[in-house]
């Protein structure tokens, strides 16, 4: 495998230091930031994120701050997801779309203050978007990337280790809602998120000197929990069907495409009066394959009766499913059930379509 050539373009994070140190093995870009990949395997790793706790480095997930007396208006105006219905201490998940309705990031965004939102992106220069249709639209705001990183605490253990450093109150935060809880003489933005289905929390670490101290404090706490530095896992993101933007869905695809149509409830929007007059004839669904399963750096063309009906996004085998665990995008006339072939780099491999993922 060719070493990652690190530089000034690939930003290091307040823990890069620290995951060094832990062991990791492999990075990966993600918004022009180090982003941990691997430490011991994608196998061990999954093994124990599912049994035990991790500290993930995700400061990755930059946060592009969007403040002032318009700023509801604007974030209103980026996604087609009715933003009034929500609780003020309530994360969303918000599609953000082009004119044409093609997914251009799926973030979660949160309120930390009444005229302030965080935009925690995925892969991409959505703040560029962002800042673009503020200027446009001439609203009365700022738009900036926020000195703001997140730490993910993720695994069965996550609510016992959480408790030992923010307080049993912590353990009461409701899914995808946040709260400020004590840290050392101050507070933390916690929320009860994280892109794996082992539950667990993120925090949003708004100083850099308290970025070590957060880390030490967790692993200090946790060491009877076995609490091991992670990283989001390939194989349980795929188990699970989590999705990963650039991976399964870019600006080619409707959110009604990538299963995200519940949350198309505007039309008042950038890209709305596309997204009510679309018609999908691709969704995505779980593709279980037999192995050996190649990496899947690249779109795999799937075929039925020879005929070409699909693509898969994103494929792993799973020790604990004995298959392939494949996400794939499908045209809309083959079911669950149907039996398929999937074509990698390594040569065709016998696949069928599901109805569900497995998590």
């Amino acid at each position: 495998m060719t070493a990652l050539a690190r530089s000034n373009r690939t930003r290091r994070t307040w823990w890069t230091s620290a995951t060094d140190a832990a062991g990791c093995s492999a990075y990966t870009i993600y918004n022009r930031m180090l982003l941990p990949a691997v430490f011991v395997s994608p196998e061990v790793d999954c093994a124990h994120l599912k049994r035990a706790v991790q500290v993930w480095d995700v400061a990755c997930e930059r946060q592009v701050e969007i403040t002032g007396p318009d700023a509801d208006t604007l974030m209103q105006r980026l996604t087609p997801r009715d933003l009034t219905q929500l609780d003020l201490n309530q994360c969303a998940y918000v599609p953000i779309c082009n004119h044409d309705g093609g997914m251009l990031n799926d973030p979660v965004a949160l309120k930390p203050r009444a005229d302030t939102w965080w935009v925690s992106l995925a892969d991409g220069e959505l703040r560029l978007w962002i800042a673009g249709m503020a200027e446009a639209g001439g609203y009365g705001l700022r738009v900036f990337e926020a000195e703001v990183q997140p730490l993910a605490i993720q695994g069965p253990l996550s609510d016992e280790l959480a408790a030992r450093v923010f307080g049993d109150g912590v353990r009461d935060l409701r899914f995808f809602r946040h709260g400020r809880f004590p840290f050392r003489d101050g507070e933390m933005i916690v929320s009860r998120t994280g892109y794996s289905k082992q539950g667990g929390f993120e925090v949003y670490v708004e100083s850099e000197a308290d970025a070590a101290a957060l880390w030490n404090d967790l692993f200090d706490a946790g060491a009877d929990l076995d609490v091991r530095a992670g990283c989001p896992n390939t194989i349980e993101r795929i188990e699970g069907g989590m999705l990963s933007y650039g991976n399964d869905m870019d600006e080619r695809d409707t959110p009604f495409e990538v299963g995200l149509g519940k949350f198309v409830q505007r039309h008042d929007c950038i890209g709305g009066p596309a997204l009510k007059e679309h018609v999908s004839d691709r969704r995505l669904m779980a593709v279980e394959m037999e192995g050996p399963v190649p990496g899947c750096d690249r779109r795999w063309p799937v075929t039925a009766d020879g005929e070409r009906c699909g693509v898969v996004t994103s494929a792993v085998w799973s020790q604990e499913f004995g298959c392939g665990v494949a996400i794939g995008m499908v045209d809309r006339r083959w079911d669950a059930g149907r039996e398929v072939v999937v074509h990698t780099q390594d040569g065709p491999k016998a696949a069928k379509l599901r109805d569900r993922f497995w998590r």
